[in-house]
Order: C-alpha cells, then sequence, then structure tokens
C-alpha cells in the first residue's frame, strides 16, 4: 500500500516545507521510494533541497492534480509527499470534491495522511479545528505536528479541545526538535539536503554534522510513530 502525505497548515511559516523535507529524508534513509510534489510556485522549497525527487503541483490546475491519483495507481510501490502552500485548503477541498479524490485513492489501494503543522498560536490550533471538521471520512489518518521551530509552548493547544478531538480521530501527535537557527540558515543558504547537511565536510564542521544528526535522529523517532 502507498501512502499519500498532505502536508499542510494552511498558515505561512510555520514549517510545512521543512516537515516536508524531513519527511523526504526519513523515507530517503529508510530505502522507501517517494514521489515529491511541490504546491508553493512563489517558493518551492521542498522541490529546491530535493530537486530530483519533487516536481511542481498546481493547485488552481485541475489536470494537475488529478496526476495525483494517476501517479498513486501507477507508483503503487511508492509514496507520495505533498507539499501545500499556505491558503491552498479551498482550492484542494474543492477538488477533493467534485473528484471523490479521497475514495478514489481507497479504491486504489492508498492510504491518505493529512499533515497539520502547527506553530504555537491559536489561530494554528482553528486550522486544525477546521480541517477535523472538513475530513470526517474514517480511512483518512491525521497527523498533527508540534513545530517546537516555530514555538516554545503548545500547552494552550495540549489543553484544548480541539486536541481531544484530534486524539478522539486517532490522529498521530508529532514534536518535531528544533534545529539550531545558525545550522538552519547554513543549510538554507547551501541548498543542500540534510543528508548533506549531515554528511558532508564541505558543508559542515564535524561539530555541526554531529548537530543534524542527533536533530535527525530525534524527529525520525517522531515519524516511526506513523508505522504504529
Amino acid at each position: 500500500m502507498s501512502n499519500i502525505h498532505f502536508i499542510g497548515g494552511e498558515k505561512g511559516g510555520v514549517g510545512k516545507s521543512m516537515t516536508s523535507r524531513l519527511l523526504a529524508q526519513y523515507l530517503i534513509d529508510a530505502g522507501i521510494p517517494f514521489i515529491g510534489l511541490d504546491s508553493d510556485q512563489s517558493h518551492g522549497t521542498f522541490s529546491r533541497f530535493y530537486s530530483e525527487f519533487a516536481s511542481p503541483l498546481i493547485i488552481d490546475d485541475y489536470d494537475s492534480l488529478d496526476q495525483l491519483i494517476l501517479l498513486a495507481q501507477e507508483n503503487p510501490d511508492s509514496d507520495l509527499i505533498i507539499d501545500l502552500a499556505a491558503q491552498t485548503s479551498a482550492r484542494l477541498g474543492k477538488w477533493i470534491d467534485e473528484s471523490d479524490a479521497l475514495s478514489l485513492f481507497q479504491e486504489i489501494g492508498s492510504q491518505v495522511y493529512l499533515w497539520h503543522v502547527l506553530d504555537d498560536g491559536a489561530d494554528s490550533v482553528n486550522l486544525l479545528n477546521n480541517l477535523l471538521n472538513r475530513y470526517s471520512q474514517e480511512f483518512i489518518k491525521f497527523v498533527v505536528v508540534s513545530n517546537l521551530g516555530r514555538g516554545e509552548c503548545f500547552d494552550h493547544f495540549q489543553q484544548s479541545a480541539v486536541y481531544q478531538k484530534a486524539k478522539d480521530r486517532n490522529a498521530t501527535l508529532l514534536t518535531l526538535a528544533k534545529l539550531q537557527p545558525q545550522l538552519a540558515a547554513r543549510i538554507d543558504f547551501s541548498n543542500t539536503s540534510f543528508w548533506a547537511a549531515a554528511n558532508s565536510a564541505d558543508v559542515m564542521n564535524i561539530i555541526e554534522r554531529s548537530r543534524v544528526r542527533v536533530w535527525l535522529k530525534n524527529n525520525y523517532q517522531q515519524f516511526d510513530k506513523l508505522a504504529r
């Protein structure tokens, strides 16, 4: 069964592309084939760092969105990672409704994961509530990501009714560790993968490479929850 990962959060700056890149590197290191799609036409961060795996996805074009189903059908052994740009949920939802896309994914044997990446603000929590209300199909799996790179205190979320609603929907709850800002900037300006940052002396010195490897290991342990 292939897995279809829609990495969203609706807000800009919550770390959707960072999460997509981390998931991509996780699958690469695990030897799991995948196809990446990048819907951010203005920045294209995912495709910039993983250009050999990712290609553009045009949310406003049904022909482009239809390729998601065709790719899943034609590549049953490969996962799909779709990095969703900010404020795309309404347009994506319209395509899903008019195409009955979620049922088609189920028909061809693909498991759909709807990811929601949060910062520690109230807007992220409210948008998660909208997502949970919007998609009630039992065969969908939700993944809720508290991104410590975009917030330090998620107590309000964890004490909220939305958090309990996510748990009641059997959502997988992940916490992403924060990468030291200097290292994140170095990777950004180097246009390099996380693998290169963790292993290449041309990108990082020995201490920095070790920090990146520890950061990857901690986040991989979070992603391991997806298989449980």
